[in-house]
């Protein structure tokens, strides 16, 4: 504790975040006394404004544009309405916000007496010490152990945030009280290309612009190819900036580095995320931060500057994934209350995937970063339209990408782009988890028949030993 620092309560446990935060305290820590603090929304990021509630506009524009597109398969279809108000309800009224109000007030009630929430920013005034408060109060706090959980923000680049026109982030573009007609996206990453789908599935009109390729992590074949679609489908600024952006009675206009112009009503900001190490103070703490802003921890979750002190989640992890953040939750976990027996951050095998039409998921090396490391690969491209559900969904842009060692049959890479991506893509996961040899995967098992995962049935049987 800081010397001659006044401390108004001492706790056991201290958490900042309820995103992935809030799931620690359960029944093993009944006999310790715990604050949890949150200066905004139980629930953190992907509950209130991010996965889930995007996924539940997604699931709308998928319908619609299923609705659109239906006549490749002999159906006249369209919708007729779009009732903006009554999703953004569906969504946040009937059910984020619900559960986010019943959150917090689980954790306020008695049925968690030993648990204090906080309201107020909470920022390091010392060694495991806290400056918050409850409501108009503020407190210093203390405690034996910290968990930093606080997430991350959208970042705004500095020509729109100083530009003085009204923008938004996935922090508020879900409750805009009615559809816009038109709308700029700024970026082309996972939160631009959703909700570029979401909008334009939706009838919006939608402008993109991105300083770089959109989704440019991806692997090559499947980089190129949503660029194509995107193309085909959107108003695409590829290789621009916004030099500057002015408001008036038509809308958003910005201004790009090359001298164009996009007009429309409003704009989203989806230019990438900060982590927010940086409005706690850390330094007060002792605690260290790395290079590209992100608290520094050991393989086990621990600061690396200040015993004591535990951090997960976006604030310190390479991946600014929510099921890296319940993983890395679950391992700080463990390791709080199995001190002798520490498990590792698991970073293996990550997946990844955009909810964008079409769908894209992703796991493992690309092929270019499988031939950097050094391997011996075979590369296998499945189309969905060669296999006999690719023909009744008349596919013609779907395809699975795996990516194998051919000295030793493991799975170095998987990419799906197309239909039930996200779906697909988990029995690669396993295979890739569990260090099976794709030689035998494919034979060793049934794949119902005709059914989807076909698909990577026959991209197993297309790599070549």
């Amino acid at each position: 504790m800081t010397a001659d620092l006044k401390v108004d309560k001492h706790y056991d446990l201290i958490i900042i975040g309820t995103g992935s935060g809030n799931s620690i305290p359960g029944p093993e820590f009944d006999d310790l006394s715990i604050a949890i603090v949150e200066k905004g929304t139980f629930g953190g990021t992907c509950l209130n404004v991010g996965c889930i509630p995007t996924k539940m506009f997604v699931h709308a524009a998928d319908t619609a544009l299923a609705a659109r597109e239906s006549g490749k398969l002999g159906l006249s279809s369209q919708v007729y309405h779009i009732d903006w108000p009554g999703i953004v309800s569906r969504v946040f009224d009937e059910r984020i916000d619900l559960i986010a109000e019943g959150g917090e007030a689980y954790r306020r009630g008695p049925e968690t007496p030993n648990i204090d929430v906080y309201d107020r920013h909470a920022r390091f005034v010392g060694e495991r010490t806290l400056r918050t408060g409850q409501g108009e109060e503020e407190m210093t706090i203390s405690g034996d152990r910290v968990i930093i959980a606080a997430g991350s923000r959208p970042m705004v680049p500095e020509s729109i945030a100083e530009s003085g026109v009204h923008f938004h982030t996935n922090d508020d573009i879900m409750r805009l009280p009615q559809q816009p007609q038109s709308i700029i996206i700024v970026g082309g990453g996972f939160i631009a290309m959703e909700f570029a789908h979401v909008f334009d599935a939706l009838g919006t009109k939608v402008h993109i612009v991105s300083r770089s390729g959109l989704l440019r992590r991806l692997d090559a074949d499947l980089g190129s190819r949503i660029n194509e679609l995107a193309a085909k489908r959107y108003d695409v600024r590829v290789g621009r900036t916004v030099a500057d952006a002015v408001q008036d009675s038509r809308g958003i206009t910005v201004t790009l580095d090359d001298g164009g112009t996009v007009t429309a009503d409003v704009m989203l900001v989806a230019t990438g995320r900060t982590r927010n190490g940086d409005q706690l103070d850390l330094d007060l703490g002792g605690v260290e931060m790395t290079d590209d802003g992100r608290v520094s921890v050991d393989e086990y979750g621990r600061s690396t500057s200040a015993e004591g002190v535990w951090a997960l989640g976006d604030v310190s992890s390479p991946y600014m994934l929510k099921h890296v953040a319940n993983a890395e939750m679950r391992a700080v976990r463990h390791n709080l209350l199995h001190p002798d027996d520490l498990q590792k951050m698991p970073h293996e095998n990550v997946p990844s995937a955009v909810f964008t039409n079409p769908q894209i998921a992703t796991v493992g090396f690309t092929e270019r970063e499988a031939r950097r490391a050094g391997h011996n690969i075979s590369v296998k491209i499945q189309k969905y339209g060669d296999v006999a559900y690719g023909w009744a969904l008349e596919d013609t842009t779907g395809i699975a990408k795996l990516i194998a060692d051919k000295d030793t049959g493991k799975l170095l890479g998987a990419h799906f782009l197309g239909p039930q991506a996200s779906t697909l893509v988990q029995q690669m996961i396993t295979v890739m988890a569990f260090d099976l040899d794709v030689r035998e995967v494919a034979t060793k098992q049934y794949w119902i028949h005709p059914a989807l995962p076909e698909v990577t049935e026959n991209a197993l049987l297309g790599l070549e030993f």
